[in-house]
């Protein structure tokens, strides 16, 4: 087995990345390709598939020539995507989901909030099926995105062949196999795995009778072949054909799944990036309200997933710092030192935080700016910024970047919290993601939640889940579980500082009540639309 090497392909919300990994989880190569998005307008977010595509495909040979390995010790290839919706015609061409109708624009983002009214219409169904996904289907799911091209450019709905989640999109285009997997359609259809079915009441209720029959015929669990990478696909890979092509995850579940899968009871995994996603698998189903799932094998074979969420994290801070009059000088600095700007940010904190004890005792943020995913469920809801003065500059921003990472540790404690309240029992965090490698970062989670923060040494732990798919996917290893234990190695740890409690305590209260100050806000002014 040492002589197997398997690649992970992760496309994120704004790259592909590859990365090439031997049966130890040792990275051999990685490769990253930037790729596009469209915003013709607020609240819409379109990709290109064959943009996504070109960018695989370059990703993949790159880090292969990076690794200078024989490409036949490629035993298999993981793929994990977003969860955008992506629209195929009949003859495999791009059917367009913009309102321009642009073919290159055939994919719904998964942060794209158009289908606002859709989705209401879903949630007053109140069907069964929605006790599954936390008691409302999201904006951010498939079936409203679909109902809105269904309402809206009906003739463009009728010549789908096909609506695909990007990952099974992506397996589709590697191997020809016509099949979607069981993370994806649970998380995202309201497919419910446990009774593999959909709700056709619920389906009938909106118009949306005839989707069955543009979703692939055959769902897959995870772990499993889906099929083998196709003569057309392995000549723009450069790679033989034959290989293993795992069954498609969602990213953050990815990262989930190389998190928590040697010790899945009593650990929430966290997915940093663009947003934040908050995993907890149990052996028993758990309904907990505003998060969602249920959702039985869509992360962990065996296992009931819910999964929690904040749908700006990352977007948030980087907005953030860009709104500050210190921006440019932020920009330059880190420039000119050839720093990442964290990196001169966190040394201009730790500046103001050696003069002052408690920087945001009088500042406070509610990180709500695209929405909340959880556990308000409420994409409606809106951003706060409470206390602020005339204060400009270094110590202004620096003041900020810390209450709006306080503000996205306090999403994360309410998540939990809701979550324990439900019947789980939250004991650590695991987290992956770019803000792992901010120290600020990781402060604020433990001190906000007491928790243990507990890092793994891949600092691409999404990649590596998409790999440990293949693994399994190709009977190198027998469970997700087992190829874990081997291929994923734990990394340092974080631990709440006891003399902060008191202090976030308070914050947490104020955070919780800004919620409802701003839908009182909304509340008073809603007759003007």
């Amino acid at each position: 087995m040492r002589d197997l090497v398997f690649v992970g392909i992760d496309v994120g919300s704004g790259s592909v990345r590859a990365g090439v990994f031997d049966a130890n989880g040792q990275r051999l190569a990685f490769a990253v390709r930037a790729i596009q998005q469209f915003h013709p307008r607020a609240l819409y977010v379109e990709q290109s598939s064959a943009d996504i595509w070109a960018q695989t495909c370059a990703s993949v040979r790159e880090a292969i020539a990076a690794a200078a390995i024989d490409p036949a010790r490629i035993a298999a290839i993981g793929v994990d995507a977003t969860c955008s919706v992506v629209a195929v015609g009949v003859d495999g061409r791009p059917v367009s989901v913009a309102e321009n109708g642009n073919p290159e624009q055939d994919i719904i983002m998964w942060m794209d909030h158009r289908a606002a009214k859709q989705t209401a219409a879903i949630n007053a169904t109140n069907d069964e099926a929605l006790a599954y996904v936390g008691g409302e289907v999201s904006i951010e799911m498939e079936l409203p995105k679909v109902l809105w091209l269904k309402q809206n450019f009906p003739e463009r709905y009728a010549a789908t062949w096909r609506f695909f989640d990007l990952a099974d999109y992506l397996v589709w285009r590697l191997s020809d196999a016509d099949i979607a997997s069981v993370c994806t359609l649970t998380c995202k259809w309201n497919y419910l795995a446990h009774e593999n079915r959909f709700s056709e009441s619920m389906l009938t209720a909106v118009g949306l009778d005839d989707i069955i029959s543009k979703i692939p015929p055959q769902v897959l669990p995870l772990g499993s072949a889906a099929g083998k990478l196709s003569t057309r696909a392995a000549a723009e890979f450069g790679l033989p054909a034959g290989i293993v092509v795992a069954t498609g995850i969602i990213d953050a579940h990815a990262g989930g799944l190389a998190l928590v899968s040697t010790a899945p009871q009593g650990s929430l995994a966290i997915i940093g990036g663009t947003s934040n996603c908050h995993m907890v698998v149990s052996p028993d189903p758990v309904m907990v309200p505003g998060v969602w799932g249920p959702y039985f094998g869509a992360m962990l074979p065996g296992y009931w997933l819910n999964e929690g969420g904040q749908s700006a994290a990352g977007a948030l801070l980087d907005w953030t710092l860009r709104q500050s009059d210190a921006w440019p000088l932020l920009e330059s600095t880190a420039r000119t030192e050839g720093r990442n700007i964290y990196a001169v940010l966190n040394d201009w904190l730790a500046d103001l935080e050696s003069r002052e004890a408690w920087p945001t005792r009088n500042l406070h943020v509610l990180s709500d700016h695209h929405g909340n995913r959880s556990p308000r469920a409420n994409p409606a809801a809106r951003g706060v910024v409470v206390g602020l003065t005339l204060e400009q500059g270094k110590d202004a921003l620096a003041r900020l970047y810390l209450a709006t990472l306080q503000a996205l540790a306090y999403g994360t404690r309410h998540i939990i919290e809701s979550m324990n309240a439900a019947g789980h029992t939250i004991e650590r965090i695991v987290m992956c993601g770019g803000g792992t490698k901010n120290p600020y970062w990781l402060r604020e989670n433990a001190d906000a939640t007491g928790c243990e923060i507990h890092l793994v040494s891949e600092e691409d732990a999404v990649t590596l889940g998409a790999a440990l798919l293949g693994a399994v996917a190709c009977g190198a290893f027998s469970s997700m579980p087992a190829a874990a234990a081997q291929m994923v190695r734990p990394g340092g740890s974080v631990s709440a500082r006891a003399e902060t409690k008191a202090f976030h305590d308070t914050k947490f209260a104020i955070y919780l009540q800004l919620y409802q100050d701003m839908e009182r806000c909304r509340s008073a002014m809603s007759a003007w639309q």
